[in-house]
């Protein structure tokens, strides 16, 4: 996907990526072959072969913090071919206060790692595990999870991010998490198919109030499940959003 996209030269909407598309030139090498391409003036063309050298040179040295900056936010999706191996699903669940983390998951797409506040949410430790990973693919977290542990930690995010909330969107899959993995086919583990946020919170006051473990064990797993759907779904829907994005019709 990645080498076939020209969505970050300066000024090329989609339209326009779609104008090159439809020239025959379909990656980076046909566009830096290519001597002239129709609709971009002479000095244009040589402006964006040099930003596509900068880019494939990012790619080639796996400088993924360059090209978190070079490829637009909105199309971070993009690359998610080359770094779904380096990547983590990540999601955080609230006390229901903004930037109040009761519980934060990552998963590499096979395995999870949890960290519960004042048992191991702790700074240096998530720091150290999130620094392992190029990628990070969240639902809404661009909106909700990293800005929150933002303000909690006080870090940035140098990663890829990918979040899945608006990729889905580009093929109209709306709603929360649960109500896409229903129409996508993606299972729920039996147990907290039916908590919802709302329960995560209640399930967090509960372990507070009485210190049984059942309430904390019930609540990640409902974050267990949250982020290891996250695989299937990208899995799921990046491709499909592919295919829209190279055959949509202006």
């Amino acid at each position: 996907m990645l080498r076939q996209s020209f969505i970050f030269l300066d000024r090329v909407s989609k339209r326009g990526e779609q104008k090159i598309w439809n020239q025959g030139i379909n990656d980076w090498q046909e566009f830096l072959a290519a001597p002239k391409i129709q609709g971009i003036k002479e000095n244009i063309k040589e402006a964006h072969d040099a930003k596509i050298n900068e880019v494939r040179k990012h790619l080639l040295n796996d400088d993924h913090k360059s090209l978190a900056v070079s490829i637009p936010k909105s199309d971070h999706w993009r690359l998610y071919k080359e770094y779904k191996d380096e990547c983590c699903f990540l999601d955080i669940e609230t006390s229901g206060y903004y930037g109040d983390v009761t519980v934060l998951g990552m998963s590499n797409g096979y395995d999870t790692q949890t960290f519960v506040r004042g048992v191991s949410l702790d700074k240096d430790l998530v720091q150290k595990e999130l620094s392992k990973y190029k990628m990070l693919v969240t639902f809404n977290g661009s909106s909700f999870d990293l800005p929150v542990l933002r303000r909690y930690f006080n870090f940035d995010f140098p990663q890829i991010h990918v979040d899945l909330r608006w990729v889905c969107k580009k093929i109209d899959l709306t709603g929360g998490l649960k109500n896409i993995e229903r129409e996508t086919g993606i299972k729920r583990a039996e147990e907290v198919e039916n908590v919802s946020g709302e329960d995560a919170v209640l399930l967090w006051q509960a372990w507070k109030k009485t210190k049984d473990k059942k309430y904390l064990d019930l609540l990640v797993k409902y974050n267990e499940e949250d982020i290891l759907n996250l695989k299937p779904l990208a899995e799921k829907v990046i491709p499909k959003v592919w295919e829209r994005t190279r055959n949509v019709l202006f």
